[in-house]
């Protein structure tokens, strides 16, 4: 397959009422332009420019070292220019070369292909993606005629009997690229808005008699994103979707409409998902895991038979079996094992908790390795910042922590140790050993009466 593509970015986004280009705004937890990228690619295209121009380093900066090159337009002079201003790019290509906008994400892929493979299979030199609207509002409208296509109008151009055709043209195209390159300099601008309509090259087409041909998709695909609530409904539309798939593929979702799962999310069968959960980046959730409310977990993995309640957990790594909330914090770096508990208001920071051990409630465990099968009681403090530096605690399998103990890293509590309750570990606990760091009790008798005298 000859196709190349071209992504139209450069407009203003003014509607956005943003600073940032209005493709850097995410649906369902990735930038409209990667979105597009990424269906072009799976179309198995792989010749991408990108045409910039207002917000260019934002848009450039989230899309990153991706392999796509960049045209500028400086002047907003319309999309026929727009795609002047890429002529190196597609200039001395042969084949056919796709154009979509920046502000397309819910077109589908197999649409995309479906697009290119009915251009190449009956010789068209354009073939458009459009749908009919019941109401087509501002889209530009296709005019047919006997033998097809003949014309596409802006709204703003329109004769009132035009408005009432309901056939919307997407702005998305696939072009011969000799074709292209021999009529698009044809292109005037007489219209309401003096620019260069890459429209119009489709009348030229018509009229010299060349092949221009449609594939028509769902309304819902072709929802434009230029404002704030267009973005709100482009993200109901694909959350919808995404559950929906996630639905056929076996997972259980109690209430779709507080569901929200990002479009790069794994999720195996026989996983229930509770009310306002929030599955983000690239997460993976096996088989037989329960997700219950007001959880949020952003590119982890969660193994089999997990039961997640009411917690956040960030960039790690929970294994089988383990149970972990509710109002639990797993930061970014932490490898839980199978088997865990990780209680209330319990925090793990860039740490290693081995299987089976126990850390049921208000706990800060910070740059630290637990070993298997132990158990840290209740205001159980690794202390791994001194002001400057951040060093590591070490506990080794089978520990017994006592409740309020602070452990002041660097330090290591070897295994099958127990740490007395209300203790500060400052050295080395050797294994088999009890370690006592507190002072020594006092009581003084009659010391209130004799106080209040």
């Amino acid at each position: 397959m000859n196709v190349c593509a071209i992504i139209l970015a450069a407009g203003r986004g003014s509607r956005m009422k943003s600073t940032r280009h209005k493709a850097t705004h995410k649906i369902c937890g990735k930038e409209m332009i990667n979105i597009i990228i990424d269906k072009l690619e799976l179309c198995g295209i792989k010749d991408i420019n990108v045409i910039i121009g207002e917000h260019k380093e934002s848009l450039v900066d989230s899309i990153g070292n991706r392999n796509v090159s960049y045209s500028i337009q400086e002047k907003q002079l319309g999309t026929a220019d727009a795609v002047l201003c890429a002529e190196k790019f597609w200039g001395n290509k042969s084949g056919d070369v796709l154009v979509i906008a920046c502000d397309m994400p819910l077109i589908k892929e197999e649409n995309i292909k479906k697009l290119i493979e009915r251009h190449i299979s009956d010789g068209n030199s354009s073939t458009i993606i459009t749908s009919e609207l019941r109401n087509p509002l501002k889209y530009g409208r296709v005019i047919r005629g006997k033998n097809g296509i003949e014309r596409i109008k802006e709204a703003k151009d329109c004769s009132e009997s035009e408005l009432m055709i309901n056939e919307i043209n997407s702005s998305i195209y696939c072009f011969k690229i000799d074709d292209l390159r021999n009529d698009i300099r044809n292109i005037g601008k007489i219209n309401n808005q003096g620019e260069f309509y890459l429209t119009d090259i489709i009348e030229i087409f018509s009229k010299s008699g060349k092949k221009i041909g449609s594939v028509k998709v769902d309304e819902n695909e072709l929802v434009g994103v230029d404002t704030r609530r267009q973005l709100w409904l482009a993200n109901s539309i694909l959350r919808s979707q995404i559950n929906d798939k996630h639905m056929e593929n076996g997972v259980t979702i109690i209430d779709s409409d507080s569901t929200y799962i990002d479009s790069d999310v794994r999720i195996e069968s026989d996983v229930i998902i509770h009310a306002n959960v929030y599955l983000k980046g690239n997460t993976l959730v096996k088989e037989g895991s329960e997700i219950y409310p007001n959880t949020r977990i952003s590119n982890s993995f969660i193994g089999k038979d997990c039961i997640i309640d009411a917690s956040i957990i960030c960039d790690s790594k929970v294994g089988n079996g383990t149970n972990i909330g509710p109002f639990a914090y797993v930061r970014p770096g932490s490898l839980i094992g199978d088997n865990v508990k990780l209680g209330d208001f319990v925090e793990i920071k860039n740490s290693v908790i081995g299987d089976r051990t126990k850390i049921p409630h208000l706990s800060y465990i910070g740059d630290s390795e637990v070993g298997e099968r132990c158990n840290l009681g209740c205001s159980t403090i690794t202390v791994n910042y001194n002001g400057k530096n951040k060093n590591k605690t070490i506990i080794g399998n089978d520990c017994f922590i006592g409740c309020n103990s602070n452990l002041i890293a660097p330090v290591v509590v070897e295994e099958n140790s127990y740490v007395a309750a209300g203790t500060t570990i400052t050295e080395k606990v050797k294994s088999n050993s009890l370690a006592i760091g507190r002072c020594k009790q006092v009581n003084k008798e009659n010391w209130v009466t004799n106080k209040f005298k």
